[in-house]
């Protein structure tokens, strides 16, 4: 029994050894392989960077507002008998848009006209009289008197007639129609807003420190997120005095064509005023930046000699940098980078010095200063 138990327990370690040796000598093939295993090239985007002329522009938020703008309302009281307009019409200066009743002026402008007749022709009268020394100049003058009295009379009937048209003060584009037939208006009633669309004023606010960089007539652009495709230009019209004693900020205001009324009244719109000098930097893309809290890098891919077969290979370098203006999809590198380096563009973040790479601009991102990415 013994010696069965012995041969089995033999048999078991021979049975053990012969697996670890075995095994043993595959790992040994394999930690051979791997140190004599060279990783592929990895195959990235690259950008051979140049200096350029960034113009300089001072960017703000601004509201737009109309150039000329105003509550068109009832000058007097009365019912609406006719609506003349539509809601988002445009009209001219001078058009007639709500119509009041005049039945009681038109009355009343009947019998003044029907009284300064009559002082017409007794002036008429007492002067021939006059004439005949049967009338005293006295009653000639207070005739005169009566006949410019009824006539002021008449005068102020066909004014309050008039003012029972309402009319547009100005050319332009009108709002919601704000009345109803049959309505009765007290002075002072809202009917409907009318607005000048083109031009329109942009107002924007910037810092006092920026104020000696602004004069009138400098260009300015206007972005909105309503039409991203297009940018509006105009100039800067006026500059507040006054600077606020709160935000410290001064007031300026622009005007910017608007031909196709794109921009509306209120709405919140970008600008950039365009300074007259330009500055030379050296702008990467944005996305060659490896941005780390101990400094931000890129990979500059450096053309090396291998020794052993003594072909010339690509390889990257991590060169730490400073940073200055961004402007759409490029960054400014103020310190750390030379004009002619070729950097790596696009998947930095797997990237490490030393790695050798292939360029292939295939799928390069398109990087631009003015960037319209579409709606997500």
């Amino acid at each position: 029994m013994f010696k069965k138990v012995l041969v089995a327990l033999v048999g078991v370690a021979l049975l053990v050894g012969s697996i670890v040796y075995v095994k043993l000598g595959q790992f040994t093939v394999l930690g051979e392989a791997a140190e004599n295993m060279v990783m592929p090239p990895a195959t990235v985007t690259a950008e051979t960077i140049s200096q350029a002329h960034w113009e300089q522009v001072i960017e703000a938020t601004a509201t737009v507002s109309a150039a000329q703008g105003v509550t068109v309302s009832a000058e007097a009281g009365g019912r609406v008998t006719r609506i003349l307009f539509e809601s988002d019409a445009t009209v001219e200066e001078g058009q007639a848009l709500l119509q009041l009743d005049t039945s009681t002026e038109e009355s009343q402008l009947a019998s003044a006209e029907a009284a300064a007749a009559l002082a017409r022709t007794e002036l008429a009268r007492l002067r021939k009289l006059v004439q005949k020394k049967l009338s005293s100049q006295d009653a000639v003058d207070r005739a005169s008197a009566q006949v410019k009295e009824t006539v002021a009379q008449v005068g102020v009937i066909e004014a309050l007639i008039q003012k029972k048209t309402v009319r547009a003060p100005f050319s332009g584009r009108l709002g919601l129609r704000q009345v109803d037939p049959g309505q009765i208006l007290s002075v002072g009633d809202p009917v409907v807003a009318l607005q000048m669309l083109d031009p329109v004023y942009v107002d924007f606010s910037i810092p006092q420190q920026k104020l000696s960089d602004l004069k009138r007539g400098m260009k300015v652009r206007v972005f909105s997120d309503a039409s991203p495709d297009e940018n509006f230009e105009g100039i800067i019209t006026a500059i507040n005095l006054e600077v606020d004693p709160i935000t410290r900020n001064v007031q300026v205001r622009s005007q910017v064509s608007n031909p196709d009324e794109k921009l509306r009244t209120g709405m919140f719109v970008n600008v950039e005023v365009v300074l007259p000098e330009t500055r030379q930097v050296l702008a990467v893309p944005a996305t060659a930046v490896l941005f780390a809290p101990f400094g931000n890098s890129v990979f500059v891919v450096d053309e090396k000699s291998n020794e052993e077969t003594g072909e010339t290979e690509k390889v990257l370098r991590q060169q730490f940098i400073k940073l200055g203006q961004s402007r759409g999809d490029f960054v400014d590198v103020t310190d750390g980078l030379k004009s002619g380096e070729t950097l790596v563009t696009s998947g930095v973040f797997k990237l490490h010095s030393g790695m050798k790479v292939i360029i292939d601009n295939t799928l390069a991102p398109d990087n631009s200063l003015t960037p319209s990415p579409g709606n997500s």
